[in-house]
């Protein structure tokens, strides 16, 4: 593995997130591009997303074996023989899996508690099949090793204020740390820290530090229903 590769959590996560911008900008925003670039006439074609949020429709690595795992090969050659849309999903599915290989070849010496810690940053994220196809994530429902409160209900009442109020987590908000070990920005993978403020997405519920989506608390009590940047994004395209 070159020494410039991601090691930790947080860097492994930072590229999975820079890999998936690319790719959902290529199915989506760009889409027109990537399938005229997708000819059945060419070889053998990859959709490859690149740590710095650039895709690219190439040939497969000559290299055996490959400095990192590949994407599905050939994907042009489905084109015109499958409605488009489906298409398109089929290849979202393909993407979605060549991220957690790319991910998890990378978080091969971490730890148990590293590599869960990764999942959950991931799973954070909507998958490039739900973007491209439009369906939202299912919450997972409480269950009784969550304890009184799920971690949705926990992360809705952060700030104590109405629900129909943007979710503001801020150091006046005494909660247990173990109940806020598993909430990660949504930017920048960082874990919870009672002494920054965080603000949460009224729509798709996650939880970003004010800084990495330039809010600062005056403005955040302003905003009476709050939409993230992806969910910005999706209503945009």
């Amino acid at each position: 593995m070159a020494s410039s590769s991601p090691r930790t959590v947080e860097e492994i996560f930072k590229d999975y997130n820079a890999r998936h911008s690319a790719l959902v900008r290529a199915l989506t925003c760009d889409v027109d591009d990537f399938y005229s670039q997708c000819d059945p006439d060419k070889e053998n074609l990859c959709l490859y997303g690149h740590p710095n949020e650039a895709w690219e429709v190439a040939l497969p690595a000559e290299e055996v074996p490959p400095e990192l795992p590949e994407p599905a090969l050939g994907i042009n050659f489905a084109r015109d023989g499958m409605n488009r849309k489906d298409w398109l999903s089929l290849v979202a599915v393909h993407s979605d899996c060549w991220l957690l290989s790319v991910a998890f070849y990378f978080g091969a010496r971490l730890n148990r508690n590293e590599r869960k810690r990764l999942f959950s940053m991931i799973n954070d994220l909507p998958t490039i099949f739900e973007v491209v196809t439009g369906r939202k994530q299912v919450k997972d429902k409480p269950t009784v090793e969550s304890g009184s409160k799920s971690r949705n209900s926990t992360k809705r009442s952060l700030d104590g204020q109405p629900r129909n109020n943007p979710k503001i987590a801020d150091n006046s908000y005494e909660e247990d740390e173990e109940e806020q070990g598993d909430t990660f920005c949504g930017i920048c993978g960082g874990g919870y820290n009672s002494d920054e403020f965080w603000i949460g997405c009224d729509n798709c519920e996650r939880w970003y530090h004010g800084k990495c989506v330039k809010i600062t608390p005056a403005k955040a009590e302003m905003i009476k229903f709050y939409n993230c940047p992806l969910c910005q994004k999706k209503v945009r395209q």
